[in-house]
């Protein structure tokens, strides 16, 4: 009788580990970040269709980089966990982190026990009455939760787009002047480009969303069209002074 080949746990979790980033760098971007009256979406995706970004609940939007057909089983089964909270106790008991956390826990599940893990990387997202109690929590695929302040970026050259977001965010900016941030370091060319190589994506293929906090009950809108245009235009426009 042959031997079964034999594969250390730490090399186990390290190659599942190495699998999963590689699936999750292919696909673009995805930047959450604060503005004063919520929270901003947005993301290169020229399909109308296929979402990367979602309403979970009233005031919770979901955000995912990944395969798929992954990440959409996930944001079905988030849809449910909230409606049957909301229904079996009060639509307040729905928030942010418990639905973080029973993602945390499907994801590291899948992760420890199944011959293959989820290629996904999650954000959960709330807004809250004041920009204080704003949530973000960014997931990964072994159930790892991270509280994030201000902004995160999720999937392909996530570390550039940090780095530039960071030199530029600040508390309180109007929501014109973070797409446009958004937007630019979406266009950021790959490591080792010229930086004259950074890409100007039009309207059309974007998808952004909002949380916007002053809306009375269901605080998340998208934003396309003439409006997504306009907002955009706004950030560029000369001043008039």
């Amino acid at each position: 009788m042959s031997m079964p080949f034999y594969v250390s746990p730490e090399q186990l979790m390290k190659d599942r580990a190495d699998y999963a980033r590689k699936g999750i760098a292919r696909g673009r971007s995805v930047v959450v970040i604060a503005y004063d009256d919520g929270i901003a979406f947005a993301t290169e995706n020229p399909s109308r269709a296929l979402h990367k970004v979602s309403e979970i609940y009233d005031r919770i939007a979901f955000a995912a980089v990944g395969k798929y057909n992954e990440f959409e089983n996930l944001r079905v089964a988030g849809v449910r966990y909230a409606d049957l909270r909301g229904y079996s106790y009060d639509r307040r008991d729905v928030n942010a982190r418990g639905l973080a956390n029973a993602y945390a826990q499907t994801l590291g599940t899948v992760f420890t026990t199944e011959s293959k893990p989820l290629e996904v990387e999650l954000v959960v997202a709330e807004v809250g009455p004041d920009p204080a109690t704003d949530q973000i929590y960014r997931l990964q695929y072994d159930g790892s939760v991270a509280d994030e302040r201000g902004f995160v970026v999720l999937g392909g050259q996530s570390d550039r787009l940090r780095e530039e977001i960071a030199g530029a965010w600040a508390p309180g900016m109007p929501l014109a002047e973070v797409l446009a941030l958004a937007v630019r370091a979406l266009g950021t060319p790959g490591a080792g480009s010229d930086e004259d190589d950074r890409r100007v994506i039009p309207a059309a293929q974007l998808e952004v969303a909002v949380l916007d906090r002053t809306r009375p009950r269901r605080a998340f809108r998208r934003l396309s069209g003439v409006v997504l245009e306009d907002l955009l235009g706004q950030a560029v426009a000369p001043d008039p002074s």
